[in-house]
């Protein structure tokens, strides 16, 4: 595409900049969104039995007894979608309407008319008007802040290094894809040509943030832009019914429509209410999760939220949790503990004599102070390449008030800790870094950022100093950094690893840091190839890899740095009480083998009881028990995921207590996750809180997200989200077993209730002929489901427990039975219409028989049709009304309400219907008159309701007391200690143990893409101004009690790995 030159971009047939996400308009809603309803088997089905009831020949029942409940479903749903299109049709002329400054003869455009390849203009605040290639900025080094809540709820920096003028410019970039971190391109400007990446690219859907002005080409517009294209595509079916065709009345055609005709009267079954009853429930139990307080963490004002009404019950039935460490277990919130300089080790001083020094900064080791202040080389040299090799951006409001906004919550400890002993990082340009050395100001010259990815686990700086020393600074992972040392280090190498095996028994992250100096010669022919490698679009990524990997060898190592990463509040006490639920927890982090092994022990998941260790390697052989480590390089987690070696790994794994994965990317963690959820038949959870772990979470049956530190990809994600891990507990114990004893109760009452409806049907046609004519009144069985029952089954579902959550959390062994499927199964089901059967054999034959041959007071016959389907209908709904509750545990005012008033509501109706009036008024809908006066004066009428009702509960009862002596359940046993006991206090909040071990910790900071490229791009330079702060909100009370502060500035859509 070619910058403002609208005829030819138009030329090359690219997307105008309208977006349109309606479905409907006003002539299609109707069809369409009947077409979209009938597609779902459900409805399919009731239409089919609806059609069935329009033919004489069929039906025995009339139409409005399926038509009703129909219309009722299918109005409430088209109502709900018309509503939504309304919205999205609204929110689409907004967007399309809204104005934009085009650089076109100085036009003011609406959205929908902005074409790819104009050059437009944004202020502060406006969104982002298409998919921009960033040009220049009214900011200093020309940054730009953007707000991309609507992607991933974080703030993002972008860089251009551009002149406005593009006149003869020429983009040339791949087409537009799904794909948001990553877009390739170049740009040909005077013909020089540089490259283009995602850090140069500003979304649509962003909004401009802190930042006057900013111009920016179009590069992709309306339905190609990225943000746009991530939609996903929902498959389903259409369900077709045929009718048969009438050919004349015989003995096989009679045989025929009779069968269909007791299709109809015996669908009640399962009842098109049953699908709405279930919805009902599932969004009542989900707004419990959102109004729970005490999943509600008032730190960062973040609720509990059900991000779906689909997967309430299956909480309840969790058997693997599979969680991230990094941000999940630990607070993400990092400080600087300890350190080890030229092999001697330094501890945990009083920085009053540093005024920059960040007041909360604690160190207590004064040997370290005094080495610095002495001018240690080493000591100088370690800080100095903590203060210079990092990816931080400083903002200094007032004269000594530094703020840092860092990618990791590790480089902004570690940037801290440098600023505290002297070196004090103070602001950086495209080309330079400026840092105080002890009070005295050194301006290096940044020659390149060999930036950080979740391959290399390290990052480079090369500067040059004052004097014209150029030095390549270089921090990662122990095991990365080590391969890459002289030969000379090995002495200093040995005691660097035996301090960083001290670290490991506080679970400590650990870097180790080296550096190398360059000749000039050497210098210039490595950046033609760098240059080489970066501006070019094919195997950008691994011909840039090649360049790192020539210059960064033969370093000498200067020492290592500890930072600390603390426990979440409570995550030893929540994975104690998970595991005494039967539920394996498994963790999958990007941290190597000794840091996860080590925060195993210190949140309970790993025990000193535990002998056994089985690390998976090339040559280890199988040990039982204990717990197992999936450790080290990618090729050997690779291997292990292979389809020849699946079922071997899960295997082994499940023969463990605990299962830790280390070293493992975004997707390793997805197919440890498909493979369990493909072979064990166990309902999954995975939890995170941040981009690399988006993917776990997908592929999990119920993913979770935390709101921390890292955004909100995850929770964007998830179907639930909360901002602590310890709420999981809570989540799973008391909401997931309550959602699941709840629908469990509710399926089998509504299949007891309609079973017994309906098999009276079934022994009534042997009185009948099989004509297919109802026992009931036709009223009768079009309000049994919508009026009657509906309600007291709701309170039962919505409302019912049989513990209240403290006796749940302190008996999480209550969990159990969901796990194993104990509350509804074949065999429940099997014994359901087994106890259906009986009690319809009760309620149609005890009628029958009590007003056979019998006569009223005044010696009148009552033995009529009429009168025998109101008894029956009346007893039918007494007993399955007590049956209820019988079932209910957790009496509530709305539940008495509900029963006692659907059983007022069925005499008030009924003795409506019946009445004079109505015959008179609707003489053919209406046919039943008087019988209700006339049949339910008389005392044996009521008795046999009595006598019915008494045969159909009592065999309940009594079975139920029995089983209860002979076999109680774990909830019985909890009830009969909840009736004897006080209310459980809550437990007490104890402090995560400490433990000392050996054992190593190592951390190669954070898994995602750096700033390199950004820091280092070349601009209109600018003088350094002060700009307000990107947030007003203060940062939480948890974050202003740690010794740094920094903000975090970007999160990776993916290939992020916070360990």
């Amino acid at each position: 595409m070619r910058a403002n030159d609208r005829p030819f971009n138009l030329t090359l047939s690219l997307q105008n900049n309208a977006i349109k996400t309606s479905k409907y308009n006003i002539f299609t809603f109707l069809p369409l969104n009947l077409f979209e309803q009938f597609r779902r088997l459900a409805n399919a089905y009731f239409l089919f039995l609806f059609c069935l009831q329009l033919i004489p020949q069929v039906s025995s029942l009339s139409w409005f007894t399926t038509a009703v409940p129909l219309i009722l479903v299918l109005g409430i749903t088209a109502v709900k979608d018309a509503n939504d299109d309304i919205n999205r049709h609204r929110t689409d002329k907004q967007v399309n309407n809204r104005r934009v400054d085009v650089l076109v003869d100085g036009q003011n455009e609406k959205w929908m008319n902005v074409q790819v390849g104009d050059i437009i203009k944004l202020e502060n605040n406006q969104f982002v008007t298409a998919d921009l290639l960033l040009l220049s900025s009214s900011e200093p080094l020309n940054l730009v802040y953007v707000e991309t809540a609507e992607l991933d709820g974080s703030v993002s920096v972008c860089v251009c290094d551009y002149s406005v003028y593009l006149s003869s410019g020429e983009v040339r970039c791949e087409p537009p894809n799904n794909r948001l971190d990553k877009f390739k391109g170049t740009l040909t400007l005077d013909q020089q040509v540089s490259s283009l990446d995602n850090d140069k690219v500003l979304l649509r859907g962003c909004t401009l943030r802190n930042t006057e002005w900013c111009f920016g080409l179009v590069v992709f517009g309306g339905k190609a832009d990225l943000t746009y294209l991530m939609q996903l595509c929902v498959s389903s079916f259409f369900f077709r019914s045929f009718l048969p065709r009438e050919n004349g009345i015989d003995a096989s055609l009679s045989s025929f429509l009779t069968f269909w005709s007791y299709v109809i009267v015996l669908n009640t079954v399962v009842p098109i209410s049953l699908y709405v009853s279930v919805e009902i429930i599932r969004l009542g139990n989900s707004f419990y999760i959102d109004w729970d307080r005490k999943m509600y963490y008032p730190k960062s004002d973040t609720p509990a939220q059900a991000r779906t009404t689909t997967l309430n019950e299956e909480l309840g039935q969790i058997k693997y949790i599979f969680s991230d460490k990094t941000g999940t277990l630990t607070q993400n919130i990092m400080t600087f503990n300890r350190c080890s300089i030229k092999g001697k080790a330094y501890d945990k001083v009083d920085f009053s004599w540093n005024q920059l020094a960040d007041p909360k900064f604690v160190f207590h080791d004064h040997s370290l102070l005094e080495t610095v202040k002495d001018g240690n080389p080493e000591a100088q040299t370690f800080f100095r390449l903590l203060a210079l090799c990092h990816t931080v951006m400083p903002e200094e409001k007032t004269e000594g008030e530094l703020v840092y906004q860092a990618q990791s919550p590790d480089e902004g400890a570690l940037v801290t800790a440098a600023r505290n002993f002297g070196f004090v990082f103070r602001s950086r340009t495209p080309e330079t870094i400026t840092i105080m050395e002890n009070g005295r100001k050194v301006v290096y010259e940044l020659v390149a950022v060999l930036d950080f990815n979740n391959v290399r686990k390290r990052m480079s700086v090369i500067v040059r100093s004052p004097d014209g020393r150029i030095t390549l600074f270089c921090k990662g992972a122990d095991t990365i950094i080590y391969e890459r040392l002289h030969p000379s280090c090995s002495k200093l190498m040995e005691v660097t690893t035996k301090h960083l095996n001290e670290y490991a028994g506080d679970g400590l992250r650990t870097l180790v840091l080296a550096y190398k100096d360059l000749d000039e010669s050497y210098l210039g022919e490595w950046r033609q190839r760098h240059h080489e490698a970066v501006t070019s679009i094919e195997d950008r990524e691994e011909r840039l890899d090649e360049v790192y990997e020539e210059i960064e060898k033969d370093m000498m190592l200067l020492g290592a740095t500890a930072v600390e990463d603390k426990l979440q509040d409570g995550v030893p006490q929540t994975i104690e009480q998970l595991a005494k639920a039967d539920i394996k927890i498994w963790v999958l982090t990007g941290d190597k083998q000794e840091t996860a092994e080590n925060i195993g022990y210190s949140c309970n998941m790993l025990r000193e009881e535990m002998k056994d260790i089985f690390i998976v390697a090339a040559n280890t052989t199988c040990l039982w028990g204990g717990f197992l480590i999936i450790p080290g390089s990618f090729h050997l987690q690779a291997f292990a995921l292979e389809k020849n070696m699946q079922l071997e790994l899960l295997r082994t794994a499940c023969m463990c207590q605990t299962v830790i994965c280390c070293r493992v990317t975004p997707l390793q963690k997805a197919q440890v996750v498909q493979l369990v959820k493909k072979y064990k038949q166990a309902v999954t959870l995975a939890i995170g809180d941040g981009a690399n772990d988006v993917s776990m979470i997908k592929a999990a049956h119920i993913g979770v997200g935390i709101s921390g530190q890292e955004g909100m990809q995850a929770v964007l994600s998830s179907d639930f989200s909360f901002a602590q891990f310890r709420y999981l507990q809570r989540l799973l114990l008391v909401h997931g077993r309550w959602s699941y004893l709840r629908m469990c109760k509710f399926l089998q009452y509504f299949f007891y209730k309609n079973f017994t409806f309906t098999f009276v049907h079934f022994w009534y046609a042997f009185f009948c002929g099989f004509s297919a004519q109802t026992v009931y009144d036709e009223w009768f069985i079009t309000c049994y489901n919508l009026v009657y029952t509906a309600l007291p089954v709701l309170g039962l579902s919505l409302f019912d427990q049989d513990v209240n959550d403290r006796w749940s959390s302190r008996h999480p062994q209550l969990y159990s039975p969901g796990q194993l499927n104990l509350y509804f199964n074949k065999k429940i089901f099997v014994r359901c219409m087994m106890h259906s059967c009986y009690s319809s054999l009760i309620l149609f034959f005890i009628p029958w028989a009590a007003i056979h041959d019998t006569v009223r007071d005044d010696g009148k016959d009552i033995a009529d049709y009429q009168s025998f389907a109101l008894l029956a209908q009346t007893c039918l709904l007494v007993v399955v009304s007590i049956q209820l509750c019988l079932d209910t545990h957790y009496w509530t005012a709305v539940n008495q309400f509900f029963v006692w008033g659907s059983l007022a509501a069925y005499f008030a109706v009924t003795f409506t219907m019946y009445s004079n009036g109505m015959f008179f008024i609707f003489t053919s809908a209406f046919p039943f008159v008087g019988t209700a006066r006339n049949s339910l004066n008389q005392p044996n009428m009521w008795l046999t309701i009595f006598l019915a009702s008494l045969l159909c509960i009592l065999p309940v009862v009594a079975f139920r007391f029995i089983l209860i002596q002979l076999r109680p359940t774990i909830n019985d046993k909890v009830r009969h200690k909840v009736r004897k006991e006080a209310l459980p206090a809550p437990p007490p909040r104890r402090p995560p143990p400490r433990r000392i071990s050996t054992r190593r910790s190592g951390y190669a900071f954070s898994h995602a893409q750096g700033y390199g490229d950004l820091v280092t791009s070349k601009g209109f330079l600018r003088p350094l101004k002060s700009r307000p702060a990107l947030f007003i909100q203060k940062d939480s009370a948890l974050a202003q009690n740690e010794p740094q502060h920094y903000r975090t500035i970007s999160e990776e859509p993916e290939g992020s790995m916070s360990p």
